[in-house]
């Protein structure tokens, strides 16, 4: 076992080559899915009290815009659902295609991008010049439903996912909806760790009949408290052994050292979450991990990138070398 200081470091500088290997690569051969023309410009869309303009979301390795999708965008959020569900749902050809044209035709999404009751925003990444990730959800009367988050399988790992579901949820709060849900189909493999991160409990599961297929769609609702209201979402909770003064969290190591903890930079683990922990406020040295379970510093990482507590035994396994996020909504 090694440092997971020393290892992050070192795994870092690795895929930053990686990155920038591939980055060349595509940028010679013109790699660009449905890229758009080179000085062209997509304007922001106000309905309602949806979100307008563009909203910067810093990732990893560069910098998205979330914003308001237009009819320039149906074709290539068809192509980027029929990618994502290939990839990690349990569906055949057949089906993936019956659910894109369905789900994802140029008129069903334009009728959604002009209702006011709907949320539908795009991550546009500005390095690669198109759309790698897409939410869309609906408010009615008092409920809000998030019900489909597709995020491009090369661009996983960055956060796409979360950003996209946590600004669909808060537009869909303020629309008016006082209860938020979200769906995904049976066959996604990946969805229960997704929506659990955020609190989100699976209650209900239903058969919903699209195109010619019959399929079952699995309910995950925020549980309430007594009063009606939300209950503490996992990022505003109170970890155990830290304190949390103006927004800034901090945890001290067994030698008394105190550390930085990033609640936005999460991995999940099998009794509670890790967080990114650094040295300093400005999250320029990476220390390791906190482990949200006990409240401890002690955390190993392995080549295969396996994070474990050495206090509770907590532990999160990557499930590749590259790391994804859960959003294969």
């Amino acid at each position: 076992m090694v440092t997971t200081s020393h290892l992050s470091n070192l795994l870092g500088t690795e895929r930053r080559f990686i990155r920038d290997g591939e980055a060349r690569l595509r940028q010679e051969h013109g790699h660009r899915a449905t890229a758009r023309e080179p000085g062209s410009e997509s304007d922001g869309r106000s309905t309602g009290d949806s979100v307008t303009g563009f909203i910067d979301v810093a990732s990893e390795d560069n910098t998205m815009e979330l914003r308001e999708p237009t009819s320039d965008d149906t074709e290539r959020m068809r192509e980027l659902a029929q990618s994502a569900m290939t990839t990690s749902y349990a569906l055949s050809p057949r089906q993936i295609e019956t659910i894109a044209e369905e789900q994802f035709g140029d008129e069903r999404l334009t009728r959604t991008f002009d209702d006011s009751d709907a949320v539908a925003l795009v991550a546009e990444s500005e390095e690669w010049d198109t759309v790698v990730g897409f939410v869309v959800g609906e408010r009615d009367g008092s409920e809000g439903e998030v019900q489909w988050l597709m995020v491009d399988p090369e661009h996983r790992g960055a956060r796409v996912g979360t950003r996209l579901f946590e600004t669909a949820v808060e537009s869909l709060r303020e629309r008016g909806a006082e209860r938020v849900s979200a769906t995904t189909l049976e066959s996604n493999t990946e969805g229960d760790d997704f929506f659990e991160r955020f609190g989100f409990e699976r209650t209900d599961d239903r058969r919903v009949e699209i195109g010619d297929e019959s399929l079952v769609e699995y309910v995950y609702v925020e549980p309430e408290e007594a009063d009606g209201t939300p209950t503490e979402s996992a990022k505003d909770a109170e970890l155990p052994n830290a304190e949390t003064r103006d927004g800034v969290t901090t945890a001290t190591t067994n030698d008394g050292e105190e550390m930085y903890v990033d609640r936005d930079e999460e991995e999940s683990g099998t009794e509670g979450p890790f967080y990114a922990a650094y040295t300093d406020e400005e999250r320029t040295e990476k220390f390791g991990y906190y482990c949200s379970n006990c409240g401890s510093l002690d955390t190993t990482m392995d080549n295969v990138e396996r994070i474990e507590c050495t206090e509770c035994g907590n532990t999160h396994v990557s499930r590749s070398t590259e790391e994804y996020d859960d959003s294969y909504l």
